[in-house]
């Protein structure tokens, strides 16, 4: 008979009915959204690899802290003051991807003055990325000198213990059943990333809906080509 896998995570409360499982890769990170707003400064910066869970973590961070989130675009065009609108806490995603595609020098001088505005109102910025801010090439010193007194807290790549929790748990969700020999081998076979997991769940409950049939190794495998057409 397929066993069952059985997981012994902290679940957290994060995007719609989604839950975010807390475990070694991402324990750090989540103690610190956790310590808001007794942050040591006013920036948190959480970095890692893409599909490593960093905007889940976000909408946890929007969540708990009823935070505003920002856009480069809009920091561009709006003062501080009113973007934050009285919110004590806000965020910026994937700030180091939006440098490759806005005017670079602009968009330090908007940060800074955010920050500044921050300090000034004892507000707070979480912010995510690929690496940290060292290495984000900035050239305007006294933002550089800011964000180097950041909170920082790095995020691994999800082991094979947390990507089964979360495979299981999406499946969990939608009522459907998944068992521990097909979850192995899905993991061997798809990206290692929480979206390719998210795509999976996504389109194998769509086939199982329309072939009106359970979590079969035949319909998994359906589903993987699906995926590698989508990845391609």
């Amino acid at each position: 008979m397929p066993s069952q896998l059985v997981f012994d995570f902290e679940h957290r409360p994060a995007l719609e009915a989604q839950d975010f499982l807390v475990n070694s890769c991402n324990q750090e990170a989540v103690a610190w959204i956790d310590y808001w707003p007794h942050w040591p400064s006013p920036a948190f910066v959480i970095h890692g690899p893409s599909g490593c869970g960093k905007s889940h973590l976000a909408q946890v961070f929007l969540a708990r802290a009823s935070a505003v989130r920002l856009s480069p675009s809009k920091l561009l065009k709006e003062e501080p003051q009113s973007l934050l609108n009285g919110a004590k806490a806000c965020l910026l995603d994937d700030l180091d991807k939006a440098f490759a595609h806005c005017n670079k020098n602009e968009l330090q001088i908007a940060l800074l003055q955010l920050y500044n505005t921050l300090k000034e109102h004892k507000s707070t910025i979480m912010i995510t990325a690929k690496s940290p801010p060292s290495r984000w090439g900035l050239t305007l010193a006294d933002l550089s000198s800011r964000l180097n007194t950041a909170t920082l807290a790095k995020i691994g790549p999800p082991d094979d213990e947390l990507l089964a929790a979360v495979l299981v748990k999406q499946f969990s969700d939608r009522q459907l059943m998944i068992n521990s020999e097909l979850v192995a081998y899905v993991q061997s076979r798809i990206e290692r990333s929480f979206k390719a997991l998210g795509d999976f769940v996504s389109i194998a409950d769509e086939l199982s809906l329309s072939k009106k049939s359970s979590v079969s190794l035949a319909l998994v495998r359906k589903v993987i080509e699906k995926l590698d057409k989508m990845y391609c």
